[in-house]
């Protein structure tokens, strides 16, 4: 009876002792991309090889598709389509998948179309991208917003807009934003938060790519900060007392700047710096790594 008791004891100990050592730490990439002519698969095996186990994939407006007319960022979302489907089908990460109009390319195409003509095409590309997230090809709309300079005022209105639209569309279907504009205050944040608030979206559904470490309640006004990998970026939003963030790279897999940004393993290589010198828990990193990112993209 002992003896059974022991035995029993024992396999329950060395059950759980596997248990945990098979269970990885999570290491989520909050922004990656891909490209056709870059390293694509062969980078993200990279950043599986160095602990990586998820990414948010998000497009890029693609070398190989000139902008035309609205339609025209569909071909690129089928881009983005085709190269997460490589990715799962040679590697085991969790890849989310955002899809939107990059909001830089109405520079150009109000120069040669008029500002009318690109506004129109932007928001095209935007309803295409919530097609997308109503048929499960996507589960976020970016990366989407404004661009993070100085422009006229005809130019940031007609993105906002544009950028009013998104967040019109993702309050409907119920899903993340995830926004590219300046970042240098907290006052981005208070009016991002503004607009989703008027459009119904809860402003913790957007998520502020390359933000500065602004992690706390009165930094944050609900938006979702992902900040850059930075051991300084980290630090500092650690020691406001807050977890309430996700990390990214912001790798652009292009061929020509294989180290601009920051390097694909990155996240990983920062996880195992954080939790090897102490300044952070593992249930800390659970809560950016996976608890966060699966009640954005999991919805």
């Amino acid at each position: 009876m002992v003896h059974d008791v022991l035995s029993q004891a024992m396999y329950n100990y060395v059950a759980c002792t596997f248990m945990v050592m098979a269970e990885k730490i999570p290491m989520y990439d909050d922004h990656i991309h891909m490209s056709p002519s870059g390293r694509n698969v062969d980078a993200l095996l990279d950043f599986q090889a160095a602990g990586g186990t998820g990414l948010t994939l998000v497009t890029l407006p693609y070398a190989e598709v000139v902008i035309t007319k609205g339609e025209d960022f569909a071909t690129s979302y089928d881009i983005t389509f085709k190269l997460a489907k490589k990715a799962k089908e040679r590697t085991n990460l969790e890849i989310n998948i955002a899809v939107g109009p990059y909001p830089v390319l109405i520079l150009p195409l109000a120069a040669h179309y008029g500002l009318e003509s690109a506004e129109q095409f932007l928001i095209k590309g935007m309803e295409d991208a919530a097609k997308c997230v109503e048929e499960g090809k996507a589960c976020a709309i970016g990366e989407i917003g404004r661009p993070h300079f100085s422009v006229e005022h005809d130019i940031m209105d007609a993105s906002n807009r544009v950028l009013q639209r998104g967040m019109e569309l993702a309050k409907e279907n119920d899903v993340p934003v995830i926004i590219h504009c300046e970042s240098g205050s907290t006052e981005t944040n208070r009016d991002l938060s503004e607009m989703a608030r008027r459009v119904g979206l809860d402003p913790g559904l957007v998520v502020k790519h390359s933000s500065p470490p602004f992690v706390t309640d009165a930094e944050t006004y609900g938006v979702m900060p992902s900040i850059p990998a930075s051991k300084k970026f980290i630090a500092e939003a650690f020691g406001k007392g807050s977890d309430r963030f996700m990390i990214e790279t912001d790798y652009i897999d292009d061929p020509l700047k294989p180290m601009a940004i920051m390097d694909v393993k990155t996240v990983p290589n920062k996880i195992r710096q954080i939790l090897g010198s102490g300044m952070a828990k593992e249930e800390t990193v659970y809560r950016m790594c996976r608890d966060i990112p699966n009640s954005l993209y999991h919805r």
